[in-house]
């Protein structure tokens, strides 16, 4: 494992905070990066994150930065954990600052907000031929930085490269696995938060377990259509960042994807739910972008367009579940 490096984590949400903390457990240091000042002396000042992760103190390793160039200068390894439609400006910057002869990682989970793309792609109008990885899996922030069990994967087209961030991620009860399939890894990323809102609809309306189940099921039929037509890999969606990210953020009130859908049957706007939950809700954002990718591609995905009608079109949460239901019978597979 990779000892003493020096990690740049572009991001002072929830997650990039947990990050860093996991990261400075293993022996490493941390700059924390966030665009917003205020934010970043109270990090200072608090040792703690009390806007987005309460209760866990900042490590003596991990140093907050308002500072792009001071958070780059120097660094070994660059992480960025900002939300997806912050994540191309954020790669843009990054030329000319990044240091020569190191790779990307982001454990960003969504899609190019200004294209609809994968992020990979806006990673590489950045910054050409670098090394690129992604960071995903069934992990939410405070169980990560309260050091509980958890196991994702780290997926790059360069082997060795996935090696390396994977080895500076893994340590005590944080396992860290390998993958080489980018595209698959990425969009199981992204739309299993679109699922995660139906599911939370569909419980939010009583519809019970039998339901819930179903909609998981179905819902990674439609992942795993979108992801093969992108060129992922089958198997990669029966994994960590595939079924097991998928049962976490569709079961668990943790998510705030599955929490909208609560909110969203209570009769809750989608202004209003993403008031009260007070963070990003990537599973909005990426219900517009999963719905243009269906489209391009031809790809039937019935929930995820449900979702999209209740979020953008003022269907209500009951009129989608009806649409969903009086579908025509059909073969489960083929």
């Amino acid at each position: 494992m990779p000892q003493g490096a020096d990690i740049a984590i572009l991001g002072a949400g929830s997650w990039g905070t947990s990050l860093g903390i996991l990261l400075c457990r293993n022996g490493h240091r941390v700059r924390l990066w966030g665009h917003e000042r205020e934010q970043i002396e109270a990090l200072h000042r608090d040792r703690e994150n009390r806007q987005f992760l309460p209760g866990f103190p900042l490590p003596p390793a991990l140093t907050p930065t308002d500072s792009l160039d001071d958070a780059l200068a120097g660094a070994s390894d660059c992480l960025v954990v900002v939300p997806s439609h912050a994540f191309r400006q954020v790669v843009m910057a990054l030329p000319g600052r990044l240091p020569e002869g190191i790779g990307l990682a982001w454990a960003t989970k969504g899609l190019d907000a200004a294209t609809g793309e994968l992020l990979h792609f806006a990673a590489q109008e950045a910054l050409g031929n670098r090394a690129l990885a992604v960071v995903s899996g069934p992990s939410f922030a405070r169980e990560v930085a309260a050091g509980l069990p958890t196991a994702i994967s780290v997926a790059s087209g360069d082997a060795t490269f996935a090696e390396r961030f994977a080895g500076l991620l893994h340590g005590g009860r944080f396992r860290a696995y390998t993958s080489q399939d980018l595209i698959g890894i990425e969009i199981c990323g992204a739309a299993k938060n679109v699922l995660a809102i139906a599911t939370g609809i569909a419980d939010g309306l009583g519809f019970g377990a039998n339901a819930r189940a179903a909609l998981i099921t179905r819902g990674l039929a439609e992942l795993i259509r979108v992801g093969t037509a992108l060129g992922g890999r089958t198997e990669s969606f029966t994994g960590l960042a595939g079924i097991g990210d998928l049962v976490l953020t569709c079961t668990d009130d943790q998510s705030r994807n599955r929490r909208m859908g609560l909110a969203l049957a209570r009769g809750r706007s989608t202004t209003e739910a993403q008031a009260e939950i007070g963070q990003e809700v990537e599973g909005v954002v990426t219900a517009l972008a999963v719905r243009r990718l269906s489209e391009r591609l031809g790809i039937e995905m019935p929930i995820s367009e449900q979702v999209y009608r209740v979020l953008y079109q003022g269907v209500s949460p009951d009129e989608a579940t009806r649409a969903l239901l009086e579908r025509e019978p059909k073969p489960e597979f083929g």
